[in-house]
């Protein structure tokens, strides 16, 4: 007799909930107290600029409000904009104290970006979008051309091009090459030097690029 799973047994403690009951209070809005422990369980896990975080803490903030909403509160927009007033004033506080440090923040995700073959020019778009102005984002990488060849470097061998690819590939094999380091913000001159390179220079400079 064929037998059929057993449901997953649910937690102890929790009940399935009806979904044609009421929406449940959503309490008040999240004031200074709540967001600044939301803000300090986020940053156990992860990095993030002052402006990241503050984003953060609107998005749970909408989350507070859309919960009001369906539950039938009105006149929410005074009671939004306090809590993220309050959000805002956290994130300060935050990067005050140094628990959040945008240049450090910017230093270290520069590393990785470039060691994963990003250029300076994605880079530096990368850490705008995270909040990091244009100064800091600047100061955090390196400038000239051998730390832009390097990344180069870096991507050639994530696709397997170039220096990293076949010896034997047809010529619009280069062609597709070039498109895919113009495509990662490198400039023609590094992207035909990274592509003509020697395999044995080029994993002598990725060596040493990776070893800092």
């Amino acid at each position: 007799m064929r037998q059929h799973p057993r449901p997953l047994a649910r937690p102890a403690g929790r009940t399935a909930r009806d979904p044609n009951a009421p929406p449940r209070p959503p309490g008040p809005p999240p004031g200074e107290a709540r967001l600044r422990e939301a803000a300090v369980a986020h940053l156990a896990r992860y990095a993030t600029t002052e402006v990241g975080l503050r984003r953060v803490l609107a998005r749970r903030v909408d989350r507070w409000a859309r919960a009001a909403e369906a539950f039938g509160m009105q006149d929410l927009a005074p009671l939004v904009a306090a809590a993220k007033q309050a959000a805002a004033a956290v994130a300060r506080q935050m990067a005050a104290s140094g628990t959040v440090d945008d240049a450090a923040f910017a230093a270290s995700r520069a590393r990785r970006l470039l060691r994963t073959g990003r250029s300076r020019r994605a880079a530096l778009a990368h850490l705008a979008q995270k909040g990091v102005d244009a100064e800091t984002a600047a100061a955090a990488l390196p400038e000239g051309e051998a730390a832009e060849m390097d990344a180069a470097l870096a991507l050639c061998r994530r696709r397997r091009i170039g220096p990293f690819g076949d010896p034997e590939a047809p010529p619009e094999a280069r062609l597709k090459a070039l498109a895919t380091l113009a495509r990662a913000g490198f400039g023609r001159g590094t992207a035909e030097d990274a592509l003509r390179m020697d395999p044995g220079e080029a994993e002598d400079r990725l060596l040493s690029f990776k070893r800092g």
